[in-house]
């Protein structure tokens, strides 16, 4: 039987109303914590290398969304080009100006390749 933990109450909380609406209480199994027999713990915000749960308590993000946070969470950089690209527009369905300019960089960055596809997974790839 898992053990909900005496000092995350919250996120025991949080673990049994999601139980009723996600199967396992999760959007992916790695996170039902299954491995080490306790509920998960349900993460309020990060910044850095650091993360804070919905109880307040801070840990070190050693998982960073298991590999693409390589920058940490929330980099001030990172943040101000983002939220100037939203507010260019967040998807146009159609070519735009900066695919063009990233498929250069990407090429200059792997001379070898000849042309660039920007796709979601390996299906459209093909």
């Amino acid at each position: 039987m898992r053990r909900p933990s005496s000092k995350t109450p919250k996120s025991a909380r949080l673990f049994a109303r999601a139980q009723k609406i996600l199967p396992g209480g999760v959007d992916s199994p790695v996170r039902a914590f299954k491995a080490v027999n306790r509920d998960p713990l349900f993460i309020s915000r990060a910044t850095g290398s650091r993360i804070r749960d919905v109880d307040g308590h801070t840990y070190i993000d050693y998982v960073m969304s298991w590999g693409p946070l390589i920058h940490g969470h929330a980099p001030r950089g990172l943040i101000k080009a983002l939220a100037k690209a939203a507010r260019d527009g967040t998807s146009f369905g159609a070519p735009s100006e900066l695919e063009v300019r990233l498929g250069e960089h990407v090429r200059r960055l792997m001379p070898s390749l000849d042309r660039v596809r920007f796709v979601n997974s390996g299906t459209e790839a093909a």
